[in-house]
């Protein structure tokens, strides 16, 4: 028998305080609370160190798979047998490219698709309609009748490839189309697969506007979901997506806590249509944002899975029903436009995050994304990252790879127990409706993401290629865009020909005004087989409509971003970059340091640091400053060197013109006696970077 190598014998195991008294030697008297734990947006303080103290040591309170509390995975074999269904979103507003598109993202490892419907469509517009030709091919594909759709799957088979739809507040005119291709093509009820996407508050805390009240909306999504469950038992009519809460800035526990609010009004409005809570909970598919934060995203799709099978438990599901479905998609407000490169990173970071976390199904966004629609580089990157984490990394071979780990199962709990009390407090308000109504849902996130802006503007939450490490010289991709007003009046074109050639499309559009409670949903569909447009469709079943604040839509690089811009529309219209001198003073050892600092702090609004080898003598730093054009300095060294030469040096550039003086590093009791020579700011690690680079653009008239 091989002997057994016990590498840890020998060694006496320390205690937790002798481990806390060599960190704090390490500190060197620095306090080991303020330095060693660290608080979350959410709340939770993350201890330095977990042990099996922080979880408790008989049982296991996670379970199995597939087992309340359902921690670990909603399916026994997890992603295990299948991996996890790539399934990746399609925008491109032109039928014909998009069906290229998604041919040949089928052919190279997406398993299947979410189509976004445009704006036009989502308005509830046909093409030819008036406004539509400033919505049309914006956010989505140009689909206003079931024909249309037909041509943009053509070649898709419907029997073997998942559709998703994201039609906003037309949930249930889009959902009738498909319906109709799905019968068009006489694909079996067992093997059509759908996520039709009736989210009616996602729509409204989204646009803003529903074309019905919230309560007939509901009423429109529980009917949907009842004719669903009896023709297409494979699809889920219902989504919970809480994407538009995420990019508003809602805090992860914030997320959690409205998809729950939300999905309780579904349960509520579907069990009152007649459907049992069992039904009505497997209608249900989640779609949270997952960042690349990635134990953070881990732990969120963890405490999903534990919360909804408490709520599902609370509402009388049977123990299969409880089991959550996700959907997970890499996060939006993540994403930059600067350095889009960094971009994959990222997206690889939350699609790993969302693997382990145990998500059905994952969506990964293109790098160029933010830029407008991706091309083919960023697709293929995109999809190839879930390919190289299933398949090369195997990362689905085991389920819950990061579960029994005390930091996971503990943060888990945590930000699951935070959650469940902003979910109660939603309930307490009157549920999640009213708090929409009422806009207290909506400052609370404001709140939240004022909190995240202060974080990044100081750096002490870093954005790597814009905040940090920013490429000044950086050459913007040139992304091909669509004739949005070719694609219009083509679509405007087939609009007026679908309703030319529906002629039995009067009669099912009548029926469908007439239909009952109950049977709105199989009249939709109907009259989509008819031929009916979107437009005809919506324009039958709107009703009186209702409006609040939309939710704003952010991404952490924004205002960063807004600085480069004005930069480069200076540059553009001067030939110039704005520029601040660094009047490096004394050796290159002695200057580096601060001088990278401030390059890096400056060209983070694309001011570009006009760099040197350092100047032993006054004169000299001057007559290099007045040589550069610049009209601001900084003073970058070693703090003996400033001792010497900063009020001389400092004197001297403002006498020579430098309208603005900065010094690298911070001043401590000199602070007074700098200013006085003519230093007028300081720039060191936690100074707002956002605002001393802004009013620096300003005083260089670019802003």
């Amino acid at each position: 028998m091989t002997e057994q190598l016990k590498f840890a014998d020998g060694f006496a195991m320390p205690t937790y305080e002798e481990w806390v008294a060599e960190v704090e030697k390490a500190l060197k008297g620095a306090p080991f609370d303020k330095r060693m734990y660290t608080k979350t947006y959410e709340g939770v303080t993350l201890r330095p160190i977990y042990t099996r103290q922080d979880w408790p040591p008989t049982g296991d309170p996670s379970g199995f798979p597939a087992a309340m509390p359902f921690t670990r995975g909603g399916r026994a074999a997890g992603n295990r047998v299948d991996n996890w269904d790539i399934r990746q979103s399609y925008a491109y507003p032109d039928l014909a490219k998009c069906n290229d598109i998604i041919l040949h993202e089928l052919a190279r490892g997406v398993t299947s698709m979410h189509i976004c419907f445009d704006a036009a469509a989502q308005a509830g517009l046909d093409a030819d309609q008036p406004g539509a030709d400033k919505l049309a091919g914006a956010g989505g594909v140009t689909i206003g009748s079931v024909d249309d759709l037909d041509r943009l799957l053509t070649g898709v088979h419907l029997d073997l490839v998942t559709v998703s739809l994201g039609a906003g507040p037309q949930f249930l005119a889009a959902a009738a189309m498909l319906d109709a291709l799905w019968r068009r093509r006489g694909v079996d009820a067992d093997a059509a697969q759908g996520a039709l996407g009736a989210d009616p508050l996602c729509a409204l805390a989204e646009t803003g506007a529903l074309p019905v009240s919230a309560e007939t909306a509901l009423a429109q999504m529980a009917d949907l979901a009842g004719h669903t469950l009896r023709n297409w038992p494979r699809a889920t009519a219902v989504g919970v997506d809480t994407s538009p809460y995420h990019d508003a800035g809602a805090t992860e526990s914030q997320d959690l806590a409205i998809s729950m609010a939300t999905a309780v009004a579904y349960l509520r409005a579907m069990t009152a249509a007649g459907l049992s809570i069992d039904d009505a909970c497997r209608q249900i598919l989640f779609t949270y944002s997952v960042t690349c934060d990635q134990f953070l995203g881990i732990c969120k799709l963890r405490a999903a899975r534990k919360m909804w099978a408490r709520v599902a438990e609370s509402c009388g599901a049977s123990t299969a029903a409880r089991a959550m479905r996700i959907d997970a998609v890499t996060a939006w407000r993540m994403m930059s436009k600067r350095d889009p490169w960094v971009n994959m990173l990222r997206t690889t970071v939350a699609c790993f995050a969302a693997a382990v976390g145990g998500a059905d199904s994952i969506r990964v966004r293109p790098f160029d994304a933010p830029l407008g629609l991706p091309d083919e580089l960023g697709r293929r990157i995109a999809r190839n990252t879930h390919v190289i984490l299933a398949e090369e990394s195997n990362l689905a071979k085991v389920i819950d790879p990061a579960g029994g780990s005390w930091y996971v199962e503990s943060r888990t709990d945590e930000l699951a127990k935070v959650a469940w009390a902003e979910f109660q407090a939603i309930e307490k308000a009157g549920g999640i409706i009213a708090v929409l109504h009422d806009g207290s849902l909506a400052k609370k996130i404001a709140e939240s993401w004022t909190q995240r802006e202060a974080a990044l503007a100081k750096r002490r939450d870093p954005l790597t290629g814009v905040s940090e490490f920013p490429n000044v010289l950086e050459t913007p991709l040139d992304l091909q865009q669509p004739d949005l007003l070719a694609i219009w009046r083509s679509a405007s074109d087939r609009a007026k020909a679908a309703r030319a050639a529906a002629g039995g499309a009067a009669a099912a559009v009548a029926a469908l005004k007439s239909a009952a409670t109950g049977a709105v949903a199989p009249a939709a569909a109907a009259a989509a087989a008819a031929g009916a447009t979107i437009g005809q469709i919506a324009g039958t079943l709107a009703g009186a409509p209702v409006s609040l604040s939309p939710l704003p839509k952010h991404r952490l690089a924004e205002r960063f971003e807004d600085l480069r811009d004005a930069a480069d529309a200076y540059k553009s219209k001067t030939g110039d970059a704005p520029k601040i001198f660094l009047a490096n003073l004394g050796t290159v050892a002695q200057h580096t340091g601060r001088a990278t600092f401030a390059k890096n702090f400056f060209e983070v609004a694309g001011i570009q640091a006009i760099g040197n080898a350092g100047f032993a003598d006054v004169p000299a730093c001057t007559e290099a400053f007045q040589a550069s054009g610049a009209k601001i300095a900084i003073i970058c060294s070693a703090d003996p060197i400033y001792e010497q030469m900063a009020q001389p040096v400092a004197q001297s550039l403002k006498a020579a013109g430098c309208i603005h003086l900065f010094l690298a590093g911070n001043p401590g009791d000199k602070k007074d006696a700098y200013m006085s020579a003519g230093i007028d700011d300081f720039i060191f690690m936690g100074g707002d970077v956002l605002q001393t680079t802004r009013s620096t653009l300003a005083r260089l008239g670019v802003i």
